[in-house]
């Protein structure tokens, strides 16, 4: 089987110049990436600049490039946050229900909507802000969340041990945590009214069920 390409590294130019150390940098980036979440609300992806966000987030143009040379770079470091803030709530979700014994299919629902409120209809970023990186579509973060999507799947399937639900395989691992991440994003980028709703959560919820459980056909 050839080995999967590894992700190729975002161009300095799109990355982040320096990680904040102190309380008070850290309230600075947390300022940039609020105002350009507003900005990108507020005005459209089209309208963002650098110059903008500084000035939307109380902050010098100087201080700004001292984290961010690009408008791009901002939002690539909100994305990467983002992901991380979500991966580390879908783990933690998965050790407690797993401890606790819980449903397999409850416990499913659960990661449906998590990723659907933090890629979809967002409450850390707004609908605006997550279609603005959905377009934007940067390889390594989109590979690196469905990477440890599969990897969270994996661990929880083989710590349940449930006789209702199939062994893990890489396929069905990569066709259901693709399947997921590929339906938000199209609701997304088509700002679709089906966000948010009961209706595409239960069908997500039904599709990878029929995917992980026994007696799915097939």
């Amino acid at each position: 089987m050839p080995r999967t390409p590894k992700p190729k590294a975002l161009p300095p130019s799109e990355t982040m110049r320096k990680l904040p150390k102190q309380a008070r940098a850290r309230r600075t980036i947390e300022a940039i990436f609020e105002a350009t979440a507003q900005l990108v609300d507020s005005e459209g992806a089209e309208a963002l600049s650098t110059n903008k966000v500084a000035q939307k987030a109380g902050v010098s143009i100087g201080t700004l490039y001292q984290y961010f040379p690009t408008k791009e770079a901002i939002v690539v470091a909100m994305i990467a946050q983002e992901r991380m803030r979500v991966m580390a709530e879908l783990q933690s979700m998965l050790i407690s229900a797993v401890k606790a014994s819980r449903d397999p299919q409850s416990i499913l629902r659960d990661r449906v909507r998590a990723l659907l409120s933090a890629m979809g209809t967002g409450s850390h970023l707004n609908r605006a802000m997550v279609r603005l990186a959905w377009h934007m579509d940067h390889h390594e973060q989109v590979a690196q969340a469905q990477r440890e999507g599969t990897e969270h799947l994996a661990i929880a399937l083989a710590a349940w041990k449930d006789p209702s639900l199939r062994a893990p395989t890489p396929a069905m691992l990569f066709v259901a945590t693709r399947a997921v991440i590929g339906v938000i994003r199209s609701a997304s980028l088509e700002n679709s009214a089906l966000l948010g709703s009961k209706e595409l959560e239960d069908e997500l919820v039904r599709m990878v069920w029929r995917l992980v459980s026994v007696d799915s056909p097939g």
